[in-house]
């Protein structure tokens, strides 16, 4: 007597695991995007901060804050005829913010006295809510 071993899986079967997968694909995938953006958020800030450092540094030194013109980049090399400049004060060029757009900085600032360094956040656009800048307090 020759039994029938027939091996694989039912159609009720592999719809059951599609099912149990696409469950599983709504309730992790939302919390991984959140996450996400949390984390480039706090990256932001956390440039910022280091940016902001970086530029109290050349403004003890030299007596003033970069011009408009000058931007970052006085904080790699000379912009001009600084006798007391005593940089680079970065590292590394001037990053990028995390969604790929370079920060704004202003000097004198409109919501600081001295500069303002923000970027436009996830819409790489001014206004919406979302900027992130030295003068915007870190959500709780």
């Amino acid at each position: 007597m020759k039994l029938n071993n027939k091996q694989g899986f039912t159609l009720i079967e592999i719809m059951l695991v599609v099912v149990i997968i696409s469950i599983l694909v709504t309730v992790v995938l939302p919390r991984f995007t959140g996450k996400t953006e949390q984390a480039r958020n706090s990256a932001a800030r956390l440039q910022i901060e280091t940016i902001g450092m970086a530029l109290d540094s050349y403004e003890l030194d030299n007596g003033r804050y970069p011009t408009n013109a000058e931007g970052l980049q006085g904080l790699r090399s000379n912009p001009g005829n600084l006798k007391k400049w005593t940089g680079p004060y970065l590292k590394k060029d001037v990053p990028q913010d995390p969604w790929g757009n370079n920060y704004v900085y202003v000097c004198p600032g409109t919501h600081n006295t001295d500069y303002d360094l923000y970027s436009y956040g996830p819409n790489g656009a001014e206004g919406g809510g979302d900027d992130i800048g030295n003068w915007t307090e870190k959500p709780k």
